[in-house]
């Protein structure tokens, strides 16, 4: 496990008043994997989801993902459980987090992943098609930006809803 990465991830806990989990087997499990992730994407995306190996794709689920802050406050644990509440760090059982990834982000980044598997795409084919249909969002609720293939679902400044975002160009 990289002490590194449990040292970013434990000092961003204590920033946003969330746990780890207390669970140290489970804990040193997720480390491991997004320890991997990073060495083979080169940023730590979360490792209970696939991701597509195109950072721009990916950054809703670089983690803490964005949406952590919402799963934690709704169901005491983020969709991986890395990110627990204070009731579930001291025992509080948890049920598991439904996704809140769009659908349409997550096919792609199976789609995209079993053409690399299979040698019918190259990463630098991929990256080509792919970077064209990132779109700029803002949310219409507190001005957030985000550039990405569709809105989030939950603003991760506001928590407004997927439907208050808006395509922004400057022109």
């Amino acid at each position: 496990m990289s002490e590194g990465m449990l040292a970013r991830m434990q000092r961003d806990a204590e920033e946003t008043s969330c746990f780890l989990n207390p669970d140290k087997g489970f804990l040193d499990e997720l480390m491991s994997g997004l320890v991997t992730n990073e060495e083979r994407y080169g940023y730590g995306s979360c490792p209970c989801r696939v991701a597509s190996g195109i950072e721009s794709y990916d950054a809703d689920i670089v983690c803490p993902c964005e949406y952590r802050d919402a799963d934690v406050a709704e169901f005491g644990a983020c969709f991986c459980a890395l990110f627990v509440s204070k009731k579930v760090y001291e025992g509080m059982e948890v049920d598991p987090v439904p996704e809140r990834r769009p659908i349409e982000a997550t096919e792609e980044a199976e789609k995209a992943t079993e053409l690399l598997e299979k040698g019918e795409m190259s990463m630098a084919e991929f990256k080509t098609a792919s970077a064209g249909d990132v779109q700029v969002w803002r949310c219409s609720v507190c001005g957030y930006l985000c550039a990405r293939k569709y809105p989030p679902n939950v603003c991760p400044i506001c928590k407004a809803p997927r439907e208050r975002f808006e395509r922004f160009s400057l022109g």
